[in-house]
């Protein structure tokens, strides 16, 4: 489990991001969308860490 920061942007979406992933930021038109959208984005970046290689950063 990963903290993420959830906070209203511009034109009425709502963008996301996590912290110990730098450069892992999403947005969803909804809170509830972009907490998914997240999701699968520190998914996909951590897969892409293991296929490369690379250390996991710390959650």
């Amino acid at each position: 489990m990963r903290q993420v920061i959830i906070k209203p942007g511009e034109d009425g979406f709502w963008v996301t991001e996590c912290p110990s992933l730098p450069g892992c930021i999403s947005q969803g038109q909804s809170r509830k969308g972009a907490l998914q959208n997240i999701r699968e984005a520190i998914e996909g970046y951590i897969e892409v860490l293991e296929e490369e290689g690379d250390p996991i950063p710390r959650a």
